[in-house]
């Protein structure tokens, strides 16, 4: 019964990462089909890029920030969507949408938003009077340029990223807010306890396990994604944008150097293994306990 899993799994999973693993202690391009055994020479030569050292800071930053404000964002909206209002489901089917639409048009559409002199941001800014001006708050540029300052450009590379997996830990926690036992909150509430009461010392401790397993997913897809940052910034402006999994295909792809780019693509592993492993036991603990 599990052989057809099994062999998914060898097929898609196994046989690309036993690749992976053999191209990164080669010199393999693609120029070059021979396989000549180097050994750890391409991950020296990857330790020792600065651009790579970059990317690593800038995927954890991209995933701690983004994930701890998607888990905030999804817990609001599912407590918001566990009341009966008018237009539920419409609402519903806004917070849906991102997650539904194919990602690279989303992100071309925010590539407009966001765009260097057509901005509907940068121009909502300067209506307000917030932007433009001598004295205005945001200084007297006509235009923000939030993909050519670095620091914007994270900021939009992270907003863009919390706009796509918001959905996926709404519905999550959701389903886990609408499994909890209803007699316990009824119960709650009779002795006295008030909302943030109940929130934190009720209904967040029964939900750690679901919360983990939205965070696992989170991470997991946040760690390893790459197109937000390709189709939004390329990694740029001067690498600040630059993550783990785009910087493995530029160098493997895009410059040809299959070694290096399998290299920098298997230091993902251990950290993905790692924040896995955490996740689950956390998971399994709290639901232990």
């Amino acid at each position: 019964m599990i052989a057809p899993a099994i062999l998914y799994i060898v097929v898609l999973v196994g046989i690309p990462f036993l690749l992976a693993i053999y191209y990164s202690l080669s010199d393999a391009t693609t120029g070059d089909p021979s396989l000549n055994f180097v050994g750890l020479r391409n991950f020296v030569a990857v330790l020792e890029d600065p651009v790579f050292r970059r990317s690593l800071k800038n995927t954890f930053i991209f995933t701690i920030v983004s994930q701890a404000l998607v888990l905030v964002l999804a817990k609001i909206l599912a407590l918001a969507l566990l009341k009966d209002f008018r237009g539920k489901w419409l609402a519903r089917f806004l917070i849906m949408l991102p997650w539904t639409a194919p990602i690279s048009l989303g992100v071309i559409g925010w590539m407009w938003i966001l765009d260097s002199i057509f901005s509907p941001i940068d121009w909502s800014l300067r209506y307000m009077g917030l932007l433009g001006r001598p004295d205005a708050i945001l200084g007297p540029a006509s235009n923000l340029y939030w993909l050519g300052v670095p620091s914007l450009a994270m900021t939009s590379v992270i907003v863009v990223h919390i706009w796509r997996m918001l959905p996926l830990a709404t519905v999550i926690l959701l389903a886990g807010l609408t499994a909890l036992p209803q007699e316990v909150l009824d119960a709650a509430e009779v002795d006295g306890a008030g909302f943030w009461r109940r929130l934190f010392q009720i209904m967040i401790p029964l939900l750690l396990p679901i919360i983990s397993i939205a965070a696992l997913f989170g991470v997991v897809f946040t760690f390893t994604d790459m197109v937000v940052v390709y189709v939004l910034t390329q990694g740029g402006p001067i690498h600040s944008t630059q993550v783990l999994a785009s910087w493995a295909f530029f160098k493997g792809i895009e410059a040809g150097d299959l070694a290096q780019g399998s290299a920098i693509a298997i230091f993902l592993f251990p950290v993905m293994a790692a924040m896995a492993i955490f996740m689950l036991r956390l998971a399994r603990r709290t639901e232990v306990a």
